[in-house]
């Protein structure tokens, strides 16, 4: 056998056994709390200790991120698990983590100067959500079913994602309302342009609110890439828990929010995060109805084939 070259040989010597897997991940919303935990751990490091290299897409919307998905750009999806409508529809993905199962980073906003008081005051007023069929769509349904003001009740406005689409509709005065995060809000009020008026954990139980997909080209290339994504969910989110001074620094870079505000967040919704992914029965429940409710199914699928746990560690 003829013997390595000494070139050939330090080539072996510092060439790694192993790459890291390449793995383009999209985000429904730029700040959304449940979902900004993957730009934590990937600025800790803990993805690329899982052997995870990421590259992080920010859409203003689920519809964005699904819309990817079917076109292929991403492996993996964050958002909502309304979104798993979307996989009954033949979008190729599957859910694959249960990570929050509470909403207790969401609230109804309003104007600074708007004279409502309390969420019993919205009864035919005009709530701004995302889009159609969003989670802030169902949120504002979820509103109306719950105070008994019928199919009518409030008038819900589709004005997009993020701060300055609710700030813009506040000050063209398009809304009344407006559905989104704390921090939206919390923002708003730093500049007098808006501020919490409710929680919406006031009404609504539990539904998986925070959950990732995974495409069905993922699901044959690389299960084990699956694996490791969920795996380090749960060790970054595991790590945001005991370590509130690095978790508010990389979220207040990653938003642009300041460190007030996300430390106030914190304070509210680190407690949502699950331990395990798993999928809840009660949010599985509400989901299913909420596909009816919002016209984005006709008939109540089977939850069982829009989800599993074959990837939770």
């Amino acid at each position: 056998m003829r013997s390595l070259l000494p070139g050939a040989l330090l080539s072996l010597l510092i060439t790694p056994a192993f790459a890291d897997t390449a793995l383009t991940v999209g985000k429904a919303a730029p700040d959304a709390e449940q979902i900004i935990a993957v730009n934590v751990g990937d600025q800790l490091g803990i993805y690329k200790k899982h052997g995870l290299d990421l590259k992080i897409v920010d859409f203003s919307g689920g519809a964005k991120m699904i819309q990817a998905m079917t076109a292929g750009s991403i492996d993996i999806g964050l958002g909502a698990g309304l979104q798993m409508a979307f996989i009954a529809k033949g979008v190729p993905m599957i859910a694959v983590c249960e990570n929050t199962s509470t909403l207790p980073y969401a609230s109804i906003g309003v104007p600074w100067d708007s004279p409502l008081k309390s969420r019993d005051e919205l009864k035919g007023k005009r709530i701004g959500v995302s889009g159609a069929g969003s989670l802030g769509d169902w949120l504002a349904l979820e509103l109306q079913l719950k105070e008994g003001w019928g199919p009518d009740g409030v008038q819900r406005v589709m004005i997009g994602a993020g701060s300055s689409s609710a700030a813009a509709a506040f000050y063209g005065h398009q809304i009344d309302a407006y559905i989104g995060g704390n921090t939206t809000f919390l923002a708003m009020a730093e500049k007098k342009a808006g501020r919490i008026l409710a929680p919406v954990s006031d009404y609504m139980g539990r539904v998986a609110s925070g959950t990732i997909f995974a495409s069905n080209a993922l699901v044959a290339r690389d299960p084990d890439g699956i694996r490791a994504f969920v795996a380090a969910s749960l060790e970054t989110t595991q790590y945001m828990r005991t370590h509130k001074a690095e978790t508010v620094k990389v979220e207040s870079a990653a938003t642009g929010y300041s460190p007030e505000i996300m430390e106030r967040e914190y304070d509210i919704a680190i407690g949502m995060f699950s331990g395990d992914c798993k999928f809840d029965a009660e949010s599985l429940a509400a989901l299913q109805r909420s596909f009816i409710e919002l016209k984005l199914l006709y008939t109540p699928p089977d939850m069982t084939r829009l989800y599993t746990e074959a990837y939770l560690p």
